[in-house]
């Protein structure tokens, strides 16, 4: 079972593609002809979605079956099986594209977020994802990266304080942000800080905050960065990351490394549906 939020954004996709009627489905094959299709690896990755994509399926055609090969979170390699599908073939030919869709993209998402995970290991910082995601679909790209064994970061601008720098200009400085944010603030939430100096450290530090982000800091500044504050704050590093700069950056001390590119510029999983 998926939550309503996913049968959501599964049901929206699956109209959006068959709008008024598969016209080549409906014209080839006959609505209770039964047959079985495989979904198979053409690279290594990480798999991600099964439950997503075995129920797109099921939102056409509760009737079809499934026989799992592989499960979220474990590495497959080119050429094996992940899924077998049976069923009745005009269901499952109008659910392919969907089903792929989402489930390579969650894939492509787990796969990168693994190799960023692996590249930081023996280093406290922990790999963040951020709010540059697919629109409409930021609660299955997020789960992905969970998957992929990253951590979320907020989930939108409702669950979580972060000033960056256009809160800053707008009230000219970070005291004056951070003094009109604590007017406001829940108890039980943080208050963020962007940074792009040590001066501007300095400043976060004296405001009190919880955690302090290094936004496209040189290695070098970072590692004073997390000198000056010393534990007295978390510290996030941002900006300008990569998988050959990644194992540097947490080798600053920092606590936490966000990564846009785990979910705006993935390359989808290579998977193909084939009737057997």
């Amino acid at each position: 079972m998926v939550s309503r939020q996913i049968r959501k954004i599964i049901e929206t996709a699956l109209a959006e593609d068959i709008g008024t009627g598969d016209i080549t489905t409906g014209a080839i094959v006959g609505s209770e002809l039964a047959g079985k299709a495989q979904a198979w690896a053409k690279d290594d990755f990480v798999v991600a979605g099964i439950d997503i994509f075995k129920e797109v399926f099921f939102c056409l055609d509760d009737r079809t079956q499934f026989q799992l090969r592989a499960s979220d979170g474990e590495l497959v390699k080119k050429g094996d099986v992940v899924a077998e599908i049976s069923g009745r073939l005009f269901y499952i030919l109008q659910a392919e594209r969907v089903a792929l869709n989402i489930f390579q993209r969650m894939c492509g998402i787990a796969t990168l977020t693994r190799k960023y995970v692996e590249a930081v290991r023996g280093t406290k910082a922990k790999i963040l994802d951020t709010r540059k995601t697919m629109p409409g679909l930021r609660v299955i790209d997020k789960m992905a990266v969970s998957i992929g064994g990253g951590f979320n970061h907020r989930m939108g601008l409702y669950d979580g304080v972060m000033i960056k720098d256009n809160h800053i200009a707008a009230a000219g400085n970070i005291t004056a942000a951070v003094e009109a944010q604590r007017k406001r603030l829940a108890h039980t939430l943080k208050i963020e800080v962007e940074t792009k100096n040590l001066s501007e450290v300095q400043e976060a530090l004296d405001c009190g905050v919880e955690i302090i982000m290094l936004d496209n800091m040189a290695l070098e500044e970072m590692k004073k960065a997390v000198e000056l504050i010393a534990g007295r704050a978390l510290v996030e590093a941002s900006g300008n990351v990569n998988l050959q700069r990644v194992a540097a950056i947490a080798a600053t001390g920092v606590d936490y490394i966000s990564v846009g590119e785990l979910t705006h510029s993935v390359r989808a999983a290579d998977i193909s549906l084939l009737i057997k």
